[in-house]
């Protein structure tokens, strides 16, 4: 199986709740549904105000990839603005989340852990450079430009499985990883 994931294969989905689309990149385990993974990664399209989708019990990490963002209402009370692209932000997927647009259509990268069974973060990086991946890297997602793998060459919108080579990131090219470690 290939470790590279390509943009033209993660095919559009509906959000649980049914008011967006996101794509799905990876889950583990592959098999499992919205009610028993230990992580998930995606990219969501959001278009309008609509509410995110509540997920009890899962620890979530999203980062606005491009567009205007948005402004978070969590539970009624705490407000975050989501306009800066890059910059991850954690929230619990329990919290009740409405939204305001800040501008048009925007797509945001989106982990998601169990928390009883894993923590996760998301790491920011840039090129040009290589960056060998840590251990507990679940996947790489290209978010702006270009890069090589051993596996084979990456442009903005493809992802990667890695294992602990590294990853050579050309000029301008940003990416996220996935950090999961597991609660055991």
């Amino acid at each position: 199986m290939s470790r590279i994931l390509r943009a033209s294969d993660m095919q559009p989905q509906p959000w649980k709740n049914g008011m967006g689309i996101t794509r799905e990149i990876a889950r583990f385990p592959t098999d499992a549904g919205n009610d028993d993974f230990v992580w998930s990664i995606s990219v969501a399209e959001v278009n309008s105000a609509s509410p995110f989708s509540t997920f009890p019990g899962i620890d979530r990490q999203i980062v606005l990839l491009d567009g205007g963002g948005f402004i978070m209402t969590l539970d009624g009370e705490q407000r975050h603005a989501l306009t800066m692209p890059l910059v991850p932000f954690a929230f619990p997927g329990e919290a009740w989340v409405d939204v305001e647009m800040e501008g048009g259509a925007t797509r945001d990268f989106n982990l998601m852990v169990r928390r009883t069974q894993a923590m996760g973060r998301v790491d920011v990086l840039t090129g040009p450079g290589s960056h060998v991946m840590p251990a507990d890297g679940v996947l790489l997602y290209l978010a702006q430009g270009t890069a090589d793998t051993l596996d084979g060459p990456l442009n903005a919108g493809d992802a990667w499985r890695p294992d602990t080579s590294p990853i050579e990131l050309h000029e301008g090219a940003k990416a996220l990883l996935a950090c999961v470690t597991s609660r055991d």
